[in-house]
């Protein structure tokens, strides 16, 4: 008997020792596993940061949880502020502002979904409106309104001046020449249109020219050609915008391309 309950009092003793022998104990364990692996998201930093050169302050950017939320600033080395973006959930929005090293606004850019989209607006130092340029979800559109320093609308640019040159009947070649009337080199052709109402260098190709010129050479095929050509002309004003015309030509023969 006494031999039964030392066997007894044995048996008891393992079982407390180990308990991972039952079901309570593995129940604990797979608890444990669960725990040891669940993710936790990383919220990342909170607050600004500032970024430095050797000398000066070059920009500061607002985060929540790692992501850019809220203002960014970027500076001139004589610490003045140079721009300012506003962030949502890593994104560009609202107007982005540019200034001049004095201080004075030169530029506000509208932004959606970190892409511009609306009327940019550019001022002289003395506040006064210098440009207004039209976006559509990153794209140029062809509005662009210029100003002088009295504030009066700019109204005279060089016009797309097209020349041909016929020789089908002999050779089976017609040329069309592109260049513009002050005969000004910073002008960059394409064929294409505004599709959509947006100049897009993707859809648009771009026409080799020289001082300004650029020539097309239709040949005579024998399959139907388009019957006519879509030019941009993007020419540079002298405040360093892009002005946009658009031209359509028609074609004298259907079977040139």
């Amino acid at each position: 008997m006494k031999q039964l309950t030392l066997s007894l009092s044995i048996i008891l003793a393992l079982i407390l020792l180990f308990p991972g022998c039952t079901g309570k104990g593995n129940a604990k364990k797979e608890s444990a596993e669960n725990a040891d692996t669940t993710t936790v998201a990383d919220t990342g930093f909170t607050g600004i940061k500032k970024y430095m050169s050797r000398s000066y302050l070059i920009k500061e950017v607002t985060f929540k949880n790692g992501v850019r939320q809220g203002l960014m600033k970027t500076f001139y080395e004589n610490g003045k502020v140079r721009q300012t973006f506003w962030y949502e959930n890593g994104l560009r929005e609202d107007s982005s502002r540019w200034y001049y090293m004095e201080g004075q606004l030169f530029r506000t850019t509208p932004y959606k979904r970190d892409t511009s989209d609306g009327i940019q607006i550019q001022y002289f130092r003395n506040g006064r409106k210098k440009a207004k340029i039209g976006y559509s979800k990153g794209f140029r559109t062809g509005f662009l309104e210029e100003y002088n320093a009295d504030g009066k609308l700019i109204s005279s640019y060089p016009e797309l001046i097209i020349t041909t040159k016929d020789q089908y009947s002999t050779k089976g070649i017609y040329s069309i020449s592109l260049s513009l009337s002050d005969k000004s080199d910073k002008v960059r052709f394409y064929k294409g249109d505004l599709s959509a109402g947006v100049f897009d260098t993707v859809k648009c190709k771009r026409i080799s020219s020289s001082n300004g010129i650029a020539i097309l050479n239709f040949k005579k095929s024998s399959s139907p050609g388009a019957g006519s050509i879509d030019i941009i002309a993007e020419i540079l004003t002298n405040y360093g915008n892009n002005k946009l015309v658009y031209k359509r030509i028609d074609l004298p023969y259907n079977d040139i391309k």
